[in-house]
């Protein structure tokens, strides 16, 4: 088994308990789609956690933190400077390891038939592809053209399924299970994010992928209750919109 978690955004109560249950299931390999950090107070802790995962992609946000952000507003973008501050205030072979690991992040990984990144297959990195898009033809078929069978993505920090005739399954549509069959599909996949704590599920949720015995895979959106973080005093404003 195989669980697929993203935009984890420097939440660590928030980690800690997809972290717990997927271990309680005995899934031996996780995919982080990136966003480790930014947002959230435990920028160091979250990277040294997610260290452990078979694979992880860079996102807008760890970039961001490694250079200097661009289109982002202006919370965001304290955020960013703010997280960078805690990453330089670290010292030895730990603070060094975690600079390192995020340089070395790549933005795509590819298996048969599967695509993960964090944004979109045309933009990896800053592409968001929101549920409404459906209505953008032209956008979702070019996406779609860079899709060889199945996608996952994070970002938008809102999980469903996109199908390639141009339609969005939220999780409650199909009781928060999908089957992979010979259907082009893009799979949002989500971690809860505390930046939108007011107006977001208080959950924290994964994607979670069971092969069968008759090699069919089925994916199965887990969602956890959580305690709410301990955030940085900047985040305020972005608590209480």
């Amino acid at each position: 088994m195989r669980a697929i978690i993203s935009d984890i955004h420097a939440n660590l109560e928030a980690l800690e308990a997809v972290l717990a249950d997927i271990r309680r299931l005995g899934i031996t390999e996780i995919y982080c789609l990136g966003d480790i950090i930014g947002y959230g107070p435990n920028p160091c802790e979250c990277i040294d956690k997610v260290m452990s995962c078979k694979l992880c992609l860079l996102g807008n946000h760890d970039q961001a933190a490694l250079f200097d952000p661009e289109g982002f507003n202006a919370s965001a973008e304290r955020a960013v400077f703010w997280t960078r501050r805690q990453l330089e205030s670290g010292t030895g072979p730990a603070a060094d390891r975690r600079w390192e690991f995020l340089g070395e992040l790549p933005r795509v990984h590819r298996e048969p038939n599967f695509l993960f990144v964090h944004g979109s297959a045309r933009n990896p990195l800053n592409e968001y592809v929101f549920p409404e898009d459906i209505y953008n033809q032209r956008k979702m078929e070019r996406i779609f053209s860079l899709v060889e069978q199945y996608c996952f993505q994070g970002h938008t920090h809102i999980p469903g399924v996109f199908t390639e005739d141009l339609n969005f399954l939220a999780p409650e549509e199909i009781d928060f299970k999908y089957e992979l069959g010979p259907k082009k599909v893009l799979s949002t996949s989500v971690r809860w994010v505390s930046r939108e704590m007011v107006i977001q599920d208080r959950r924290t949720s994964y994607w979670m992928g069971i092969r069968s015995p008759s090699n069919a895979s089925t994916m199965t959106l887990t969602r956890r209750p959580r305690k709410f973080t301990t955030f940085p005093t900047w985040t305020t404003s972005l608590v209480t919109v």
